[in-house]
């Protein structure tokens, strides 16, 4: 049984999901969030309406309506790469594919001490990493997206300060494969505040150590990658997204759980603390033909000391914390019948942290996306 600190905290997660589908209006009898009932209907029977529909969650609406869509569409959002570092709370329609080449990297030499600030001190390990990642995206239907993530990583590592031989190592391999889900429940409404509403559903494979690729010495900070999963550990994430476009800026906000399983080093168990990644995020598109647009990406992750499942941790440090931002450009290179092609760069400077590299990380994006049904659209 969980400590009851952790049962206290489960149950203050399981509220707040709660207060949020409440404020979206998602506990409404006739299926569509936040609006009155008719007023012909009898508030006797509204009430028992409401009532069971409030019981049963198989009343309750999860996707949006048609209409509610093509409204969406018909308002103002041009079409661009968009952030870099935060998946986007709207997915591809129905028989759209995107492609994604993304580079990241991690340039470090200082790290945070054990107590959260923004001074850091020289490294023991010094690092330098580049990964390589592709993102296949596909919509299943208009509401629903599938992505396969496959990677690659090279790091390169020395202990300037080691007196003993082996004190430099690096590697080239294959990294970790993230599989996820994308939910829409809620398209934003452009006559109100609503915003678009997203549940992300993610697995990621522990291809790395099944390819026999070495874990990077000193660890590699997992500032920027989402979901910011142990390397070479088989994690589970669970997320929401939100995203509201005022022109000409869009807004998105969004945070990420991560579980990961236990794992196995030299025969024994390791058992590493769970992970929270979060992203606030404002757009300027300052070019509508062009996609040209910048951004900037607040972002942050979290290591937390303990586990769901409640076992104690035996991996050093048990906690960690960073905090970031990037300032990002994008645009769009090509945009017609055939297809279209955006590309971002950018850069995470890290502000605070504890127990983690204090790092520099470039990065750049290619997207190309394409439709078998027409012309592409923004989603």
């Amino acid at each position: 049984m969980l400590p009851w600190g952790k049962m206290v905290l489960v149950c203050q997660m399981m509220v707040f999901l709660w207060a949020c589908h409440w404020c979206l209006g998602g506990f409404t009898p006739d299926r569509v969030w936040a609006e009155e009932q008719s007023a012909q209907s009898s508030p006797t029977t509204g009430s028992s309406s409401q009532e069971s529909s409030w019981l049963n969650p198989l009343t309750w609406k999860w996707q949006p309506t048609n209409e509610e869509l093509q409204r969406y569409r018909r308002s103002w959002n041009p079409f661009s790469h968009s952030p870099i570092l935060a998946n986007s709370p709207d997915v591809q329609p129905k028989g759209q594919w995107l492609v994604q080449g993304f580079i990241f990297s991690a340039i470090g030499h200082d790290r945070f001490p054990n107590r959260f600030g923004t001074g850091s001190v020289d490294s023991p390990t010094h690092i330098r990493a580049i990964s390589p990642t592709v993102f296949i995206g596909y919509g299943i239907k208009d509401h629903l997206e599938l992505d396969v993530v496959p990677s690659l990583i090279w790091y390169d590592t020395n202990k300037p300060n080691a007196t003993t031989p082996g004190h430099q190592s690096s590697d080239f391999g294959v990294g970790d494969t993230t599989i996820y889900l994308k939910s829409r429940v809620r398209v934003q409404d452009p006559d109100s505040w609503r915003p678009t509403v997203t549940f992300f559903h993610n697995i990621t494979l522990p291809t790395s150590q099944w390819m026999g690729t070495h874990p990077i010495p000193g660890g590699f900070s997992p500032l920027g990658r989402l979901p910011s999963t142990k390397f070479g550990g088989l994690g589970l994430t669970e997320g929401i997204m939100f995203r509201k476009n005022i022109e000409p800026f869009r807004f998105m906000l969004s945070g990420y759980y991560t579980y990961t399983l236990p794992g196995s080093t030299g025969g024994q168990n390791t058992y590493n603390g769970d992970i929270v990644n979060t992203r606030a995020i404002v757009e300027w598109v300052a070019d509508d033909k062009r996609g040209l647009a910048f951004s900037l990406e607040f972002l942050s992750v979290h290591g937390l000391d303990y586990r769901l499942d409640g076992h104690d941790l035996n991996v050093s440090p048990t906690s960690f914390h960073l905090v970031g931002v990037e300032p990002s450009v994008q645009y769009n290179i090509f945009y017609d019948n055939t297809g279209a092609l955006a590309v971002a760069a950018g850069a995470i400077y890290t502000i605070a942290g504890m127990n983690a590299i204090d790092a520099f990380y470039p990065n750049i994006s290619l997207y190309y996306y394409w439709n078998s049904t027409g012309k592409v659209m923004m989603r």
